[in-house]
């Protein structure tokens, strides 16, 4: 019966592929940033002087993650007698699902991608701010004025550093003419962007710690001060939500920056052609990755006034400044 149905309806079939191979890859996904949340703690043991996990899953804790997971399946889902019950339970997909959406567009090898679009710089900027409306309503259902202060915090630090973020890619966008990621990969077969746009990169960097609520700008879920801030009152795995969703930005930053300032694929010199392009990804990737753990397991948090203050007063004239004179180098000599 199954079978007629397929038969009948290409569209279910279609369909029930597509399903598939959407849940193989969120499930190759998850188990990657599983043990990429292992390998951060991993490595903050080892700069602090500390044990990292070792204690669950045999050698080296290999299995520590796993046992969080089955732990946070197997915690109860309590939600707040005072919430918002439609908005309670909606805010951690929210948050969760943009942070797959962009990895469609990250190039990852030449002929590794999920959707070559031709803005795909745009499209990964767009989809990306969604995620703080899922931090705005967990903390408004949950009905909790510690949530809610969290939530306002996050609004106004994603929206106040995606302004500099964006503008310190417009250098490139001037070099390039192009927002098609595959496009800005290929112009840096001479040069790395990270070469031609070092003011861009270090705006770039720090504006993204800021939108992925990392260390020291983690001012959202200050503990000290929030008690979690936003998602306090999420037990269960729909905090669980919230925490992947910060570690598939992780990555998925790190890819983009790969992307749009070390040259993606592309080998470091010409005569290292011959190793492949997803070796090389992945070197740069990693690097990239270290980068973020290293600045967590060092810097202190900043206070929440001097963090508006730093992206508004240094940040913001920064990448205004690097615009124009990317175009008035582009003007005079090319």
């Amino acid at each position: 019966m199954v079978e007629e149905l397929l038969h009948s309806s290409p569209g279910i079939a279609n369909f029930g592929i597509f399903f598939l191979l959407g849940a193989v890859l969120l499930l190759i996904v998850l188990g990657f940033v599983t043990y990429g949340i292992l390998a951060e703690r991993k490595v903050m043991g080892y700069m602090q002087l500390r044990h990292g996990p070792n204690r669950v899953g045999g050698k080296w804790g290999l299995l520590q993650t796993v046992a969080d997971v089955l732990k946070l399946l197997l915690k109860e889902d309590i939600i707040p007698k005072a919430a918002d019950k439609p908005l309670f339970i909606l805010a951690p997909v929210v948050a969760f699902a943009p942070s797959f959406m962009v990895l469609a567009t990250i190039p990852f090898t030449d002929k590794f991608q999920f959707a070559d679009i031709g803005v795909g710089l745009l499209y990964y900027i767009a989809v990306s701010g969604l995620t703080v409306f899922g931090m705005v309503l967990g903390g408004w259902a949950s009905n909790n004025k510690y949530a809610l202060l969290g939530g306002m915090r996050a609004a106004a630090q994603m929206i106040s550093y995606e302004i500099p973020l964006v503008m310190s890619v417009l250098g490139i966008i001037l070099l390039t003419g192009s927002l098609n990621l595959n496009d800005i990969v290929e112009q840096q077969e001479n040069v790395w962007f990270i070469l031609l746009q070092p003011v861009a990169f270090v705006v770039f960097f720090i504006a993204s710690i800021a939108e992925l609520n990392r260390t020291p700008f983690d001012l959202p879920e200050a503990e000290n001060e929030l008690v979690a801030g936003y998602h306090v009152e999420y037990s269960g795995f729909r905090w669980a939500f919230f925490m992947l969703a910060e570690y598939v930005y992780l990555f998925a930053m790190s890819a983009l920056i790969t992307v749009i300032f070390l040259g993606g694929w592309l080998p470091l010199f010409d005569f290292l052609s011959f190793i492949p392009g997803a070796v090389w990804f992945s070197v740069k990737f990693s690097a990239v990755v270290f980068v973020y753990i290293w600045l967590r397991s060092t810097l202190p948090r900043f206070r929440v006034d001097r963090l508006m203050e730093f992206g508004w007063k240094v940040l913001f004239p920064v990448a205004l400044a690097n615009i124009f004179l990317t175009a008035l180098i582009k003007t005079l000599f090319f």
